[in-house]
């Protein structure tokens, strides 16, 4: 059962400045990822999900800005620099 002043994951993510980055595992917990690792990776690549920030060698990340944009309108999301190769 959720607390009452449990804030749901579309408002942490709202109250995050734009610059703040998110791993996958975070998206994932909050419930703001409807798909699998591998379809989102194919979105990924094709431009159609926002592509990920490399923050170490092991480790990538999305900026909270990028994440926003693709939750309002997933179906007509493109990436303005959109690669071939994703970033895994």
């Amino acid at each position: 059962m959720k607390q009452a002043n449990t804030p749901e994951p579309s408002d942490k993510l709202q109250a995050l400045p734009n610059s703040a980055l998110l791993r996958l595992s975070t998206l994932e917990d909050w419930g703001l990822l409807p798909l699998s690792r591998s379809t989102l990776w194919r979105k990924i690549r094709s431009g159609d999900f926002p592509q990920p920030v490399k923050v170490s060698s092991n480790a990538v990340a999305w900026r909270a800005e990028e994440i926003r944009c693709w939750l309002d309108n997933p179906s007509s999301y493109r990436s303005s620099n959109a690669r071939s190769n994703g970033a895994q």
